[in-house]
């Protein structure tokens, strides 16, 4: 998966796209409008960070691209690509459990602390793309 160039967009699904690892310096966009929401992204090799609206949303460490990216209130579904094991943080609904899967495989049921964050270690390394997805259970 390549790297998103204009740090984010919106895709021909309606999905987001944002992030690029490969850049050396942090570079950020911000006021980007989708779905009456205002996005703000922060990226580069070290750290891929999303903020809606000011609320935190994502953030990996190391710098990641991700497509397909779609929330709502009970899921987050995204592919994630980029150069080294990443630890995911996702901003969810506080205190709230979801079942976690990554590329199909059962990571099992993950509880959020009291600020809504969800967190996950996830195996990269260049050329390669992980598919994740985070449903909130009853």
């Amino acid at each position: 998966m390549a790297v998103v160039e204009e740090l984010i967009r919106i895709e021909d699904d309606n999905t987001l796209s944002f992030g690029n690892y490969l850049l050396d310096t942090k570079t950020k966009l911000s006021d980007f409008m989708y779905e009456g929401d205002i996005y703000k992204v922060k990226t580069f090799k070290e750290i891929t960070k999303l903020e809606k609206n000011g609320q935190f949303v994502y953030e990996s460490v190391e710098g990641t691209a991700v497509t397909g990216f779609k929330a709502d209130e009970n899921m987050v579904k995204m592919s994630v690509s980029g150069v080294s094991d990443t630890q995911i943080t996702l901003g969810l609904e506080p205190q709230s459990s979801y079942k976690v899967t990554v590329d199909g495989n059962d990571m099992g049921v993950i509880k959020t602390n009291l600020s809504g964050k969800l967190v996950l270690s996830v195996e990269l390394e260049e050329g390669t793309v992980k598919n994740i997805e985070a449903v909130k259970t009853a």
